[in-house]
């Protein structure tokens, strides 16, 4: 039997790079797995035909979540659907670069929602079943960014971090129900946005690496599996960034 056949699995921003490695690896471990985008159906929908093509089931469901009733409606469809959610994986993430000074109200608020008001969203739905049915993975995507900072992503690296404090938070409260909740802070990991850049600043960037390559988005898929096979550890953050930022 596959590591996590029949359960049932959220991936949030599901549809491209990091978030697609993760729906894809817990199809290949047996989950049914839901893709949740907001633009890219198309890439969605790639990522749902590839899923099933290996025996596994995925479907893919538009929401926007980072406003909170579009979030309680596409949670409490996938518990319609499927009765339950055993993994919540708080993928979903956006940048809007720019120096403090020049940065609006608009950008700010944006990445704050999207990338942190998002996990409030899906877990004030999505946990009342984890803890009815004593069992649930909740497993948040910060970033390096947000452990050691980043020039122009004030917004990015609060979001992050801002995540890690929830995660410990919630960790706490749901210790005793069944419920683990951990984060995982990737580094520079190969996703189109990263690869695009100038050769001139992602050679720099590599430079600063202890292992001097990016990181797979397959190695943080692979984080989110051991993360759901372990029973004895919440309230944590997985590391994946190559040595780039040791804690």
């Amino acid at each position: 039997m596959k590591k996590l056949e029949g359960k049932i699995a959220v991936v949030t921003g599901g549809s491209r790079g990091i978030g697609a490695a993760i729906a894809k690896e817990l199809g290949r471990e047996g989950a049914t797995v839901v893709i949740n985008y907001n633009h890219s159906q198309v890439h969605a929908q790639a990522v749902v035909e590839e899923i099933n093509s290996t025996g596994s089931t995925a479907i893919a469901i538009q929401a926007d979540i980072s406003e909170a009733e579009p979030t309680k409606l596409f949670i409490e469809n996938v518990l319609e659907k499927f009765g339950r959610v055993d993994i919540l994986v708080n993928n979903a993430g956006i940048t809007r670069d720019r120096s403090f000074r020049k940065m609006s109200y608009e950008e700010w608020n944006k990445v704050i929602d999207t990338n942190l008001s998002s996990a409030f969203n899906t877990c004030k739905i999505a946990l009342p079943s984890m803890l009815e049915n004593k069992y649930g993975r909740i497993i948040n995507i910060s970033s390096v960014i947000g452990q050691s900072g980043g020039f122009g992503q004030s917004n990015y690296a609060a979001a992050k971090a801002g995540l890690v404090g929830f995660t410990k938070s919630l960790a706490l409260e749901t210790a005793r129900g069944g419920v683990t909740v951990n984060a995982i802070c990737p580094g520079f990991i190969a996703t189109d946005m990263v690869v695009a850049m100038p050769d001139t600043v992602l050679e720099a960037i590599v430079a600063q690496i202890p292992m001097k390559k990016l990181g797979k988005p397959e190695d943080i898929a692979k984080g989110v599996i051991f993360i759901c096979e372990c029973e004895y550890m919440t309230g944590q953050s997985l590391n994946l960034n190559g040595g780039l930022y040791m804690m």
